[in-house]
């Protein structure tokens, strides 16, 4: 069963507020968006016939550990029915409890990240827990077999030392093409940072980064990989930044190609 689940917290943002008011914008696009319920595959996409959502995780603290546990006391009991997962964040910290709770569900969990950032921080503004620092944390686990990076386009001197450390595979945008999707292996989860695109693309984030993926090459790389994906999750969305929900359809388009790259 394929799942939605809403994690609207994004305290740990180094820079704007403002994603977590996503999952329910999001959602929104279903009905009151100008697209149909079809994939571009031509798959049906209905809340209840192709996937279920299980509502929001909601949070009675901000500080970082308690939203860490909480998030990860959510994921686990999803993934103890065999659900698979798509979550609608929130800036991009979520992804640290969600990513790590698949990886001990799926042996060997390699991971694609599309984001203009490498979040690799060891320790961003004295907060372990930032929005900035998820695949850091993620790698120290020794839990992650491999982890992708695409679009990325703001590196400096220590995330280059981070992905040198945990042999990051980082395609940086500067040097993009597709030829990376032939060495990715299931199981396989794509957590997708909307900064990422372009900002002509999606202008609804918090930190616009010129010169970034297309929504056409997101789509092609979701659409190519030749395996159903386990997880994902679709983070850094902030409707306070949008333009006419541009960003919100971006959204919700891409979850539907995710849902349909879920199906068996």
């Amino acid at each position: 069963m394929i799942m939605l689940i809403g994690v609207p917290h994004d305290f740990n943002s180094s820079f704007l507020r403002g994603a977590a008011l996503a999952p329910s914008r999001i959602r929104l696009m279903e009905k009151d968006g100008s697209s149909n319920m079809f994939s571009q595959l031509g798959i049906p996409i209905e809340e209840d016939e192709t996937y279920y959502d299980a509502g929001d995780i909601t949070f009675s603290s901000n500080h970082g550990e308690d939203v860490y546990k909480n998030i990860q006391s959510n994921i686990n009991a999803q993934l103890m029915h065999n659900h698979k997962l798509i979550c609608l964040g929130g800036d991009h910290s979520i992804s640290y409890p969600i990513i790590e709770c698949h990886a001990e569900k799926y042996e060997g969990l390699n991971v694609l990240q599309i984001d203009a950032h490498g979040d690799l921080y060891e320790n961003y503004e004295e907060n372990p827990f930032s929005h900035a620092s998820p695949f850091a944390r993620l790698m120290e686990t020794g839990l992650i077999n491999s982890l992708t990076q695409v679009g990325i386009r703001s590196l400096n001197t220590h995330q280059r030392e981070q992905i040198s450390k945990y042999n990051v595979n980082t395609i940086e945008m500067k040097d993009f093409n597709f030829d990376f999707i032939s060495t990715l292996k299931p199981p396989l989860y794509i957590s997708i940072d909307l900064d990422g695109l372009d900002p002509s693309f999606a202008p609804g984030v918090s930190h616009h980064e010129p010169g970034g993926l297309t929504t056409r090459e997101v789509f092609k790389i979701i659409h190519t990989i030749p395996f159903p994906i386990i997880g994902a999750d679709i983070v850094e969305y902030n409707p306070t930044r949008d333009i006419n929900n541009m960003t919100a359809m971006v959204a919700y388009s891409l979850f539907k190609e995710l849902v349909t790259k879920m199906m068996d």
